[in-house]
């Protein structure tokens, strides 16, 4: 079958532009006007027609039309003329061709394509969802385990047990405590400054000591709560030092 007029298969439904059928019917009345008064015999927007806005020319865009095979017949049979009978029948001839059952099989396999492909698609996003959440957990769970082993303890620890748990000597993390302006040595003993020595972090514990001479004495310790110890480890975080356990995923 020869196309006596571009056909539009874009949509659920094979259109032709109106505007073409208007000037391959050879109709006199200008388009605009024209079309206006077809759609007043009961042609449904969005079912039988499909406007667009057409391309500009050297002037204003245009309105363009896109319409049904079922509209174009029925515009056909109205012209009464050996054009509309020729349109008409190559309509009839399309319908005929759209509606046979290898186009119906066609469509259906098409479509069936495209729901396999949509299905890929969306398995292979959520595939990526899944990875993504895995390695957030990986991140995750280690700090976790961390922060469970502060919470779920209420053991006092020296400074010597935390700074293991960064890696360090307790000379070294005493150092940096004392750099992040957290403690200062007063006779002998860490202590915290103003600023922290109220909130629960630290705790004095009196140890006995022996003096070179021999003689017995006492000495005053400073030991961390778990509270502390929390504290302690929001405030290296934001200064980008982290527990031993969480280093070894970010590496």
């Amino acid at each position: 079958m020869d196309e006596l007029i571009q056909v539009n298969y874009s949509r659920k439904q094979p259109l032709v532009s109106a505007r073409e059928l208007h000037d391959g019917l050879e109709i006199k009345t200008k388009y605009s006007m024209w079309f206006e008064r077809i759609t007043e015999l009961g042609f449904i927007e969005g079912q039988d027609f499909f406007p667009e806005m057409g391309q500009s020319v050297g002037g204003r865009p245009g309105m363009e039309h896109f319409i049904s095979v079922d509209m174009a017949k029925q515009i056909c049979m109205l012209q009464r003329t050996e054009k509309g009978k020729m349109y008409r029948q190559y309509f009839l001839e399309l319908e005929k061709a759209w509606n046979s059952p290898e186009q119906v099989m066609a469509r259906a396999l098409q479509l069936a394509n495209q729901t396999v492909e949509e299905l890929k698609a969306r398995c292979m996003f959520l595939g990526q969802q899944v990875e993504s959440q895995k390695k957030t957990i990986a991140v995750i769970e280690p700090k976790a385990r961390y922060l469970d082993k502060i919470l779920g303890s209420e053991e006092q620890l020296i400074v010597t047990q935390i700074a293991k748990d960064y890696g360090m000597s307790a000379q070294k993390f005493n150092k940096i405590l004392s750099e992040l302006q957290i403690q200062y040595k007063r006779n002998e003993q860490w202590v915290l400054y103003a600023e922290y020595h109220d909130q629960g972090y630290t705790q004095s514990r009196t140890v006995p000591i022996v003096l070179s001479d021999g003689r017995m004495s006492t000495k005053e310790h400073t030991v961390w709560t778990q509270k502390g110890r929390l504290f302690l480890y929001n405030i290296l975080k934001e200064n980008g030092i982290l527990p031993m356990i969480e280093k070894e995923v970010c590496t």
